[in-house]
């Protein structure tokens, strides 16, 4: 609806100009075929051509910027592996067997391992987030907001979280069921030195520190990354697999299979780790498709307005085109008469524009905390592209008005 009533006021808008000047005309005149030339009203064509090639070349740097931004957003290192993990939804209905289920999984070819834990690094999932500190301390004194997520022992080797200090759970050693492994984030703000072995309490329990992760990114881009401390614990609404195939639709199906034998009466759902982490960003994605058609929609308003300005142009000049010509002035002498004025306005909107995109690019950007940087590269090829176009969109009618026959328009003089 927005959409329908803006393109309605935009055309009733467009259409005030001509409508007036239209209906300025004197009709004995017109058939007279002594209509004005215009020339009083050159400032105000100008003034449009300048406003709807600002506009164009704003839409070209914003999608730049919004693509590289995706790009960047899909591209980056995240800490994690997101590649070929499967994600089984609702997991949490296999209640007391879903770890049968788990070891039985794990002997389906192609899986490598799986993990049993709702707390995963992307939207939509499990948090727990509390303040810790350091036994021996005081709460007030040195305490940290922490996300503090139930894990089982095959989390980090299925996510592909790297372990920089210390060492991962094992199920060899019971006394990890009251053990941490916390993130690099979350050893700098407790100021830990000697940080494996160190004891860390929430209030209710004290563990003992017995690896340090390198960070990863488990929330969105547009936040920075959080201390977080991964426990052992139950968290059953999500198993994950890390699978390694080149046949996934066979291995789903092999997965399905196991799924039915524990859970025949409930379908199985599924997704992909790198597919949720994508999803995560669907309104960027979004906002660069709009800006894509509008981009679009612009240069084609631009285009027409161009081309029927540059018609008018060597219409209104054709008695002074066909007497350069007769006095020898090349095709190339009468193309640059006709052109250089559209891209000196071209160029003044390029000037115009690029401080505007770069403010607007800024402003847009701030709301990622991890953001592509804004190259001058963007505004370079926004800039050529609507150079080209105009040079495409005017050089028709100059190339007409260079080609015509100067005899045929001095006759009706």
């Amino acid at each position: 609806p927005m959409l329908g009533a803006g393109a309605l006021i935009v055309g009733f808008v467009a259409g005030l100009y001509p409508s007036f000047y239209l209906s300025s005309f004197r009709p004995a005149q017109v058939l007279k075929g002594n209509v004005s030339r215009g020339s009083k009203n050159a400032a105000t064509r100008s003034v449009l051509v300048v406003f709807q090639f600002t506009v164009s070349i704003v839409l070209i740097a914003g999608t730049f910027v919004i693509n590289r931004q995706m790009n960047y957003i899909l591209t980056k290192k995240t800490g994690f592996d997101k590649d070929q993990v499967l994600l089984l939804q609702g997991a949490h209905t296999l209640q007391e067997q879903i770890i049968p289920f788990k070891a039985e999984l794990l002997r389906v070819p192609g899986v490598k391992s799986a993990s049993i834990s709702g707390f995963l690094p992307v939207a939509h999932t499990s948090r727990n987030g509390s303040p810790v500190w350091l036994e021996g301390q005081t709460k007030e004194a040195s305490s940290v907001g922490c996300q503090q997520w139930r894990v089982d022992h095959d989390y980090a080797e299925t996510l592909g979280l790297k372990i920089v200090e210390g060492r991962d759970f094992s199920y060899a050693i019971r006394s990890d069921s009251q053990a941490v492994v916390i993130n690099s984030t979350l050893a700098k703000a407790l100021n830990l030195k000697n940080t494996v072995g160190a004891r860390v309490t929430n209030g209710r329990k004290t563990y003992d520190v017995i690896g340090v992760m390198e960070d990863f990114h488990f929330e969105s881009l547009r936040q920075n990354i959080e201390p977080l401390m991964l426990v052992i614990g139950r968290s059953p609404q999500t198993v994950s697999v890390k699978v390694s195939t080149a046949d996934m639709p066979r291995l789903i199906e092999a997965v399905s299979e196991v799924w039915k034998t524990f859970s025949p009466n409930q379908p199985v759902r599924y997704t992909f780790l790198d597919q949720s982490y994508a999803r995560m960003y669907d309104d960027v994605d979004r906002v660069g498709r709009i800006f894509s058609s509008f981009a679009v929609l612009a240069i084609i308003v631009a285009c027409l307005g161009l081309f029927a300005l540059s018609a008018f142009m060597v219409e209104q000049r054709s008695k002074e085109i066909s007497i350069r010509l007769v006095l020898g002035a090349s095709i190339n002498n009468i193309f640059s008469l006709l052109t250089v004025n559209f891209l000196k306005l071209v160029v003044i909107s390029l000037v115009i524009a690029v401080p505007i995109s770069l403010y607007m690019a800024q402003e847009w950007l701030k709301d990622f905390a991890y953001r592509t940087e804004i190259g001058w590269d963007i505004f370079v090829f926004a800039g050529v592209v609507s150079l080209l176009i105009a040079v495409l969109t005017i050089s028709y009618q100059s190339v007409r008005a260079a080609l015509m026959d100067p005899v045929k328009s001095l006759r009706s003089e």
